[in-house]
């Protein structure tokens, strides 16, 4: 059975109309006033930490928000890590986290990638300041750290 080349570009055309009405109707799942990073809800409560620190001319995000209710395997919270150079994320760096606890605790964990985001979960529900610590190195073998305080309230 052979079908015109014209029959076939009506389907497809019908196929990219009906692809796009469902787009625009979903609106790619980014409704107007909502808050979305990343693909991933925020929340709206004091739960919610990010500070942005230039480190060697990297700028980096720490982001710190509860974890979803029954993902509370790898920890209480979710550490974030963004790093970018010139506006650009930078996908390719191993990231490194410690978390030191108010009582003098601390606990390393290396950091997975996660779209434009390095995370791993640890346990912040002990009232006080934590000190969120990074070790980075970039693709050009370079190693880069720094770090910010957290501070949870009960």
């Amino acid at each position: 059975m052979k079908i015109s080349k014209s029959i076939l570009a009506a389907i497809f055309i019908l196929l990219m109309v009906g692809a796009l009405a469902f787009a625009a109707e979903s609106n790619g799942g980014h409704e107007a006033g909502s808050d979305r990073m990343s693909g991933m809800d925020m929340q709206q409560d004091e739960d919610i930490f990010l500070e942005e620190k230039e480190i060697d001319g990297y700028t980096v995000s720490f982001h710190v928000m509860k974890a979803a209710p029954g993902a509370e395997q790898e920890g209480s919270h979710n550490l974030m890590i963004k790093i970018e150079e010139e506006g650009r994320a930078l996908d390719d760096a191993v990231v490194n986290s410690k978390v030191i606890a108010p009582d003098g605790k601390s606990e390393s964990k290396l950091l997975r990638k996660m779209g434009d985001w390095y995370m791993n979960g640890y346990d912040l529900g002990e009232q006080g300041k934590y000190q969120l610590i990074i070790l980075f190195k970039t693709p050009d073998g370079e190693k880069h750290n720094g770090g910010v305080y957290y501070e949870t309230e009960k």
